[in-house]
């Protein structure tokens, strides 16, 4: 049985890149996205970019990032008009109820089978959908029957053949650390999941790798999936299940397994003959 899991990615892109290729203006790029340095190997609880939309938030009293009064902000201010953004959130997701942030290493990646129904992920649905931006991701193919016992996991480069960047399908989340003052700039914690679906049926290739992928976003369901106006969860699901780009995979090397390694190297391709 293969795990059902989305754990490494790479993302290598500038953040003024990211901006243009997804219709962020660059005055709506926070600070520690930008700064982000180039990853490789981004592993879960790393520090992540985002796009995000979000109506702009009340000042009043008690006006949090993840409160009820800022979840309806598209009610206030002279138009609604959304704003689109790319920040910085920690992989993990860690709903707002969790009494512990740790719980967010077990949530980094949402079934689009069970996202309505689940409580960690179901109000982040309505009203916290966000783009993931990748180069593309790591999966690992089993060693075929017979193999020796200690043969390792074979790693493949799976990524568009165009060069352009992923949009992996998001949730987001704001935690709060009531132990922080509340003018402590640290007292939000924003996480974000990947969601997963099944591999393509018409895709052997990938189905052969692994039973799951990262559900990725042709860029004509961006806007409908950042949409904060739009809180139909069947709806905003269904953009979920269109077409997905075509991706490529390539065998890489084994250096890859290590969380610790980093570099453009881990996506040359290797020979399966010679992988390790």
């Amino acid at each position: 049985m293969l795990t059902p899991m989305c754990g490494r990615y790479a993302s290598f892109r500038k953040a003024q890149e990211l901006a243009a290729a997804f219709d962020v203006a660059p005055e709506a790029i926070a600070e520690d996205a930008l700064g982000l340095p180039a990853s490789w190997n981004v592993a879960p609880t790393d520090p992540v970019r985002v796009v995000v939309e979000r109506a702009p938030r009340p000042t009043g009293p008690g006006a949090s990032p993840g409160s009820e009064e800022s979840s309806r902000a598209k009610e206030h201010g002279a138009d609604g008009a959304a704003e689109r953004s790319l920040r910085l959130a920690r992989w993990g997701l860690v709903p707002g109820w969790a009494k512990d942030p740790s719980v967010g290493a077990r949530m980094i990646n949402a079934r689009v089978e069970s996202l309505v129904e689940k409580p960690a992920f179901r109000k982040a649905v309505v009203a916290r959908r966000c783009l993931v931006p990748a180069e593309g991701y790591f999966e690992w193919r089993k060693p075929a029957a017979g193999a020796p016992s200690r043969t390792p996991k074979q790693p493949f480069w799976i990524h568009p053949d165009d060069g352009r960047p992923l949009a992996f399908a998001g949730l987001y989340e704001f935690w709060r650390d009531r132990s922080r003052a509340d003018d402590d700039p640290l007292r939000w914690l924003v996480t974000t999941t990947i969601i997963t679906g099944g591999a393509p049926t018409d895709d052997p290739a990938l189905a052969e790798i692994h039973d799951r992928r990262p559900v990725v976003l042709a860029p004509e369901h961006w806007a409908a999936w950042l949409d904060p106006h739009q809180d139909d969860a069947e709806a905003a699901v269904a953009l979920l299940h269109g077409p997905a780009p075509r991706l490529v995979p390539t065998p890489v090397s084994t250096t890859v397994n290590s969380v610790r390694s980093d570099g453009p190297e881990l996506i040359e391709p290797v020979d399966l003959d010679t992988a390790g």
